[in-house]
């Protein structure tokens, strides 16, 4: 299958799917479809067990969104392909790594901690920055309180500061930090720790994991992503931080 923005490879049962938009690995609604296509392949493939997402570059893991699909015109579809990969994700009955150098930011943030583990290079930054063009990371409300706890939550969600790899891993939000140079080879490493794994066993115990730990994830998700559509992109504040971003100034905030 050929894609655009992304790649899809396949590595004794393996699945890597590479973000292929360098330097930044923005996500746009074509790179959305691409994901959940090569998701649903993964998926239904039953010689892949694990899979890995990582992107090309050396920046970037990904940066999120693009911010002209952000917009109220455009939201929609968006935010459903988006929301998509992460009911994907949860479904997928096979582990899912995100492999993450450079930043991981909004969107990109929201999908490593989508997948059942992240390795991390000691370069890489996390942050979800939407509060700042005001904005809000829905996936992120409905996993980060349940991964690092609700204040951490907050912290990181309220002020969209950036923490870097080792902050990351201290907190819980990611399994381990690698020199740069050994990234590749320490996912290696994991991969093959779950290949010596019985397939199905992995499937029921991961299955039981979520559904112990995630009870109420769709329902939460699609809640979150109701008040997005219909009280927050309706917003002035909404519409004029995507417009001081585009245009490089400081928004002005009008309070409705």
């Amino acid at each position: 299958m050929s894609f655009k923005n992304i790649i899809l490879e396949s590595d004794k049962g393996c699945a890597i799917i590479t973000i292929n938009r360098p330097p930044y690995n923005i996500l746009n609604l074509e790179t959305l479809l691409e994901l959940n296509t090569a998701l649903e392949k993964a998926k239904n493939d039953d010689s892949i067990f694990v899979i890995l997402i990582r992107s090309a570059g050396d920046r970037a893991f990904c940066t999120g969104l693009d911010v002209r699909d952000h917009f109220p015109d455009r939201i929609n579809d968006a935010l459903n392909a988006f929301n998509k990969i992460f009911y994907t994700l949860k479904e997928i009955d096979k582990p899912t790594i995100a492999v993450v150098r450079g930043y991981a930011l909004g969107g990109g943030c929201e999908l490593a901690i989508g997948c059942d583990m992240i390795i991390a290079s000691e370069d890489a930054k996390f942050g979800l920055p939407e509060i700042n063009v005001g904005s809000m990371p829905p996936v992120a409300q409905v996993l980060l309180p349940r991964m690092i706890g609700r204040k951490r939550a907050f912290e990181l969600i309220l002020t969209g500061d950036m923490i870097s790899a080792a902050e990351a891993e201290r907190i819980g939000l990611i399994n381990k930090v690698v020199p740069t140079e050994k990234l590749d080879e320490t996912a290696k490493e994991f991969v093959e720790k779950l290949k010596g794994k019985s397939p199905l066993v992995l499937k029921i115990a991961r299955r039981a994991i979520y559904e112990a730990m995630e009870e109420g994830f769709e329902a939460a998700l699609r809640r979150v992503t109701e008040i997005y559509l219909n009280s927050l992109i309706k917003t002035e504040d909404a519409v004029e931080g995507l417009k001081a971003f585009m245009e490089k100034r400081k928004p002005n905030w009008r309070g409705r």
